[in-house]
């Protein structure tokens, strides 16, 4: 009985270190879809967005995160606030999106925004699935430049498969090994900031803004209470126009949950006109990434990414895959891509 309170003990440690670190799941293509960071992002463009995702990490790697998501935004109410372009015709020969289309760039007018997001995240037997809305407000500041803040509100809800629980050869009773699937639901609130204009972007969001008190114990399985933490992101991103054929983004994302060290993503995106973009990214202390990219056509998009590790994990894993599929609906204009995200 002692030896396995003592596992159990040390199982609840290590646990409890695992929900004080990196909560929230990674993306490699968040550049693609930053709504899923910010909440202040949704509504952006005149038309719904609609983004379905797939990320398998670790490849190889026993019970590795695998993390699914969709997320739907757009504005409250559709506004012809954005003139017809020249991409909606998409001319042969022509870039749409090249230099004399930037040059004639205004800000949308004042409006709403909302948008709902599921998402579910696995790791092992521990389970993430989360459902919220949001609202965003988009305020013209001058004729260029456009800041929106958003809220999203809704709920998680923590699983864990105590029947996965891997014991080893160490006598347990069947109570704690076979109790089953133990939930948690736990209220979920973000907030953001997003700044852009015509040629940047700067945004600050917080996740799970409220610090909730989290353990499985349920007089059943003996875990030490974890913490589930707040999340801080500061996005930041400048698009260059290297001919008129070409442009390129490089960008930065920022992530801290005290009390541990600051991350960082640095990312770099080359475009070919409103067709087809790559671009590559590097990781604080975890690896690389490389992404490619195609708009099918005015309503359908898709993007691909593989992440190699640099850290001890390269021994075991065979790399990360992302899958991201997006739609555009109501695309009235017949954008072959975004206006105010590139």
């Amino acid at each position: 009985m002692r030896r396995k309170s003592q596992i159990l003990f040390l199982m609840g440690i290590l646990f409890a270190v695992s929900l004080s670190a990196q909560q929230r799941p990674y993306y490699t293509q968040y550049i693609l879809n930053n709504y899923i960071i910010n909440p202040a992002v949704a509504g952006i463009e005149n038309y719904w967005d609609v983004k379905a995702s797939h990320r398998m990490q670790w490849v190889g790697l026993q019970d590795a995160p695998v993390t699914t998501y969709l997320t739907i935004q757009g504005p409250l109410h559709k506004n012809d606030y954005e003139r017809e372009t020249a991409t909606s015709f998409h001319a042969d020969g022509q870039n749409p999106r090249g230099e004399a289309y930037w040059r004639d760039y205004t800000a949308p007018e004042s409006h709403q925004g909302v948008g709902f997001t599921i998402l579910n995240d696995r790791t092992g037997p521990l389970n993430r699935f989360a459902a919220y809305g949001t609202y965003a407000y988009h305020m013209a500041l001058s004729p260029r430049t456009t800041l929106s803040g958003g809220i999203s509100a809704g709920f998680t809800n923590m699983s864990l498969d105590a029947s996965k629980l891997n014991f080893g050869a160490v006598s347990v009773d069947p109570a704690v090994a076979g109790s089953g699937l133990i939930n948690k639901i736990k209220p979920d609130i973000s907030a953001g900031l997003w700044l852009y204009s015509r040629d940047y972007f700067l945004g600050l969001a917080a996740q799970q803004i409220i610090p909730e008190q989290l353990n499985f114990s349920n007089n059943v399985v003996g875990l030490q209470q974890g913490k589930l933490l707040p999340h801080m992101f500061l996005s930041a991103g400048y698009r260059m126009q290297l001919s008129d054929d070409i442009s390129f983004l490089p960008s930065l994302l920022l992530r801290y949950i005290s009390p541990l060290p600051a991350g960082f993503d640095v990312n770099a995106k080359f475009q070919y006109q409103d067709l087809i973009w790559a671009g590559a990214s590097y990781r604080y202390q975890d690896g690389y990434a490389a992404i490619i990219g195609l708009n099918i056509n005015n309503n359908i998009n898709i993007g691909y990414s593989y992440d190699f590790q640099t850290s001890a994990l390269n021994t075991v894993s065979r790399g990360t895959h992302e899958i991201l599929i997006g739609f555009l609906l109501g695309n009235k204009f017949g954008d072959w891509c975004p206006r105010n995200l590139w």
